[in-house]
């Protein structure tokens, strides 16, 4: 080992050198070849030339490398943990992407909301935006009220998302550091403790009760009333194949909370299959999702729609899409909207789905992952079929 070898160096009487005896890892690693001195905290410089041979120095033999190390994979985040075994300094973490230009102490909290994987953000806005739009058609609403209504529940989408992803690494600290793509997760792996992740949670949710708080009193009870779903979706996996049902409820709650932010009451005929459609959607999406993860949720005894359908899941994902387009239909219908919103809305999401599910590769990680992240193309499909028809439907009124 590297410790273990003899180097001496003459630098002359008055050189300066480092006491490499006293080189300590940055942190864990998966092996013991260290091809670089990077992986390495340098002591402070030595004056005495009696240091310029490491074999006159202690070398503690109870303090092994311990390896740890882990790697990105290119479907999903991973960081790199290099820590002592005792670190007596914040433990460097390398996320591989743009949160490594972050504050050191910063960083774990924002890799816990996932704001480096947006794709949960758009999932939970989108729903938001339908029916913020559909609503703002039906009432004839200006541009700008509609705009400002979607700018304020995407605030809100990015910040209830990531305070989700808190909760569920609360709830699942002791589940995440036994499975392959979430064991590096800030809470299971020690970067942030409980009590630290509750306290942000707490500013995540004031942040969240802030924006409720800019809606008419109707959707601020609508909108506190699905905390319970936000709060008990993480338990569901440990007693039901169906944990993504509630998964949907939850992430879904924005087609009913739009509609009476737009209007101050909720018209279930419309917003109602909207809805619906959208906890089928979630069904498809995060089943796909849930495959990558199969291997490791058998061994850990967690449940998913993804073990519940097994080699069955595309005849199930057939049918909730095929429910999903219709609700779209229906609450198109009941709002009275127009041929650009069926072209684009229904045919058009029609298409995107039968092509993920026509290329999904449930025992590839990776695709899964890539289709998971393509349903942020599906809302917005969905999404530019209502604008569409709403700009359509000025244009004929102008021609009148």
């Amino acid at each position: 080992m590297l410790l273990q070898r003899t180097f001496s160096l003459t630098l002359g009487k008055t050189a300066r050198c480092h006491n490499l005896s006293l080189l300590r890892p940055l942190g864990k690693s998966n092996s013991q070849n260290f091809s670089t001195l990077s992986a390495y905290r340098l002591a402070k410089p030595l004056r005495n030339n009696s240091a310029l041979s490491l074999f006159h120095q202690k070398i503690k033999a109870n303090a092994p490398l311990i390896p740890t190390v882990y790697h990105q994979k290119h479907w999903t985040s991973t960081v790199t943990v290099k820590q002592d075994e005792e670190p007596k300094e914040p433990v460097r973490v390398l996320y591989n992407n743009w949160l490594d230009r972050l504050p050191a102490k910063l960083a774990p909290y924002a890799f816990l909301t996932r704001i480096d994987k947006p794709i949960g953000t758009w999932l939970l806005f989108w729903p938001c935006a339908w029916s913020i739009s559909m609503a703002a058609y039906n009432t004839g609403s200006s541009i700008m009220d509609a705009a400002s209504m979607i700018t304020l529940f995407g605030i809100g989408a990015l910040t209830m998302r990531g305070a989700g992803c808190t909760i569920n690494d609360l709830w699942d600290k002791d589940i995440d550091d036994k499975v392959e793509r979430t064991k590096i997760r800030p809470i299971a792996a020690g970067l942030i403790t409980p009590k630290q992740a509750i306290g942000f949670l707490g500013l995540q949710l004031s942040v969240g009760l802030a924006v409720l708080t800019q809606l008419n009193m109707y959707s601020i009870l609508l909108g506190a009333s699905s905390l319970s779903l936000v709060v008990t979706y993480p338990l569901m996996k440990r007693v039901t194949y169906w944990p993504q049902t509630v998964l949907g409820l939850a992430f879904n709650w924005g087609a009913l909370l739009g509609w009476s932010a737009m209007t101050g009451s909720l018209d279930l005929s419309v917003a109602g299959p909207l809805y619906a459609g959208g906890v089928c959607w979630t069904l498809v999406y995060d089943t796909i999702y849930a495959h990558q993860d199969k291997k490791d949720d058998i061994k850990v005894g967690v449940k998913s729609t993804a073990l519940r359908f097994g080699e069955k899941t595309n005849q199930w994902l057939t049918g909730f899409s095929a429910a999903f387009v219709s609700s779209t239909a229906v609450a198109g219908y009941m709002n009275g909207q127009g041929l650009p919103f069926y072209a684009i809305s229904v045919l058009g999401t029609a298409c995107h789905l039968f092509w993920q599910l026509k290329t999904v590769n449930y025992n590839n990680p990776a695709d899964c992952w890539a289709k998971f992240k393509s349903n942020a193309w599906t809302g917005a499909i969905l999404w530019s079929g209502i604008v569409a028809d709403a700009a359509w439907s000025s244009s004929q009124l102008a021609l009148a």
